[in-house]
């Protein structure tokens, strides 16, 4: 398995036995301060004169979860033979029908691009982490995190199922194959151009590989505009930039990790115009967090999932149980922004959103 799938996978146990431990999956607040959705944009609002310099947490909040589609009711083409990356080589998988529509992924990414496309009506059920409200009343058919119930995914008569491999166990997942639904792997990274690739491949599952290319063009076109408009904000002197470190914390399951390169939280704060602080320290994939590692990186500021920090006692309790975090200058300005557990990290057709809500937060909390 390439290096950046094992990573997403890895991630997909570490939720899994969070959930196992009890750890909550509320949406509440791990901050003492939000910033609110506005409607104002990015271009005009007004940065913090220092951001090194400010103190106290924040939360970053979407101005809109809902996804807009680049089609409405896109012709398809079906059947359609396509290739699905199983996680022991390629395969060839024929969709003979998406009348109902399964999209599995950690971060409810693969169900967002299916509403992008403008196929959301397909869906007739949904994981944990697709949260827009376009999808809030389809039926959850994942449980302890992202653990899938194979008897819930039957109970729906699923035509189609396009994951992954992030959500699981893969063998339940395959079994559901030879139960006769058609089961399509899609392979892809967590950065940009993978979200153009995965835009790709849910699309040609779909059987509209057209509309997939006008949907990867906007992502494109609206990530690149996102990313300009961040930069006009973010300190352009390398000295002023904020060092940024992204922790993965479960408390109650004594999980406390530290996000690296191809994680996804790397290309992430390059695009919030920060220094990815683990990346100098040399720091890959996602691994346990180090007191020495941490204090080294010395970050300004902490990304963190929301429930994550809510699970760890919020920053109160994340400083009694890690006192290392509390020696970094992130630590001792209490600087932390937090963002809800299924959109921070969702490299798909919200990723501007979640970009733009991020920035708000960094830099005019």
């Amino acid at each position: 398995m390439p290096a950046l799938r094992r990573t997403r996978a890895a991630l997909a146990l570490l939720v899994i036995a969070a959930a196992v431990a009890g750890c909550s999956t509320s949406a509440t607040s791990g901050g003492d301060a939000t910033t609110g959705a506005s409607v104002v944009p990015l271009s005009e609002i007004t940065p913090l004169a220092d951001p090194k310099a400010y103190e106290g947490p924040s939360t970053a909040l979407l101005e809109s979860a809902s996804v807009t589609p680049v089609a409405t009711d896109p012709e398809q083409s079906l059947p359609v033979t396509v290739t699905s990356h199983d996680l022991d080589g390629d395969t060839a998988i024929t969709v003979e029908s998406t009348e109902r529509v399964l999209g599995l992924s950690l971060a409810g990414d693969i169900a967002a691009t299916i509403y992008g496309l403008g196929l959301g009506d397909s869906l007739v059920g949904r994981d944990v982490s697709t949260t827009m409200p376009e999808a809030e009343d389809l039926p959850i058919v994942t449980t302890g995190g992202h653990s899938i119930n194979s008897e819930s995914v039957l109970a729906l008569r699923p035509t189609l199922i396009i994951t992954d491999g992030t959500v699981g166990p893969t063998d339940v997942i395959l079994q559901l194959r030879d139960a006769g639904i058609a089961v399509v792997f899609v392979k892809t990274e967590p950065s940009i151009d993978g979200t153009a690739e995965l835009a790709r491949q849910v699309a040609a599952a779909m059987g509209v590989e057209s509309t997939g290319e006008l949907l990867a063009d906007a992502m494109a076109e609206e990530t690149a505009a996102k990313i300009a408009e961040v930069a006009d904000i973010a300190p352009a002197d390398a000295d002023d930039k904020l060092r940024i470190a992204f922790l993965y914390l479960r408390g109650s399951a004594g999980i406390y990790y530290l996000f690296g390169e191809g994680s996804g939280a790397d290309v992430l704060v390059d695009a919030l115009g920060g220094i990815d602080v683990a990346k100098e320290i040399d720091w890959t994939g996602m691994k346990p967090m180090t007191d020495e590692a941490l204090i080294a990186a010395n970050p300004d500021l902490i990304l963190v999932m929301t429930d994550g920090l809510e699970s760890a006692g919020g920053i109160d309790g994340l400083l009694a149980e890690k006192p290392a975090v509390g020696l970094t200058t992130a630590g001792q300005n209490r600087r932390f922004v937090d963002m809800a557990d299924g959109e921070i990290l969702g490299f798909g057709p919200r990723f501007p959103a979640v970009l733009d809500a991020l920035a708000r937060a960094v830099y005019a909390p």
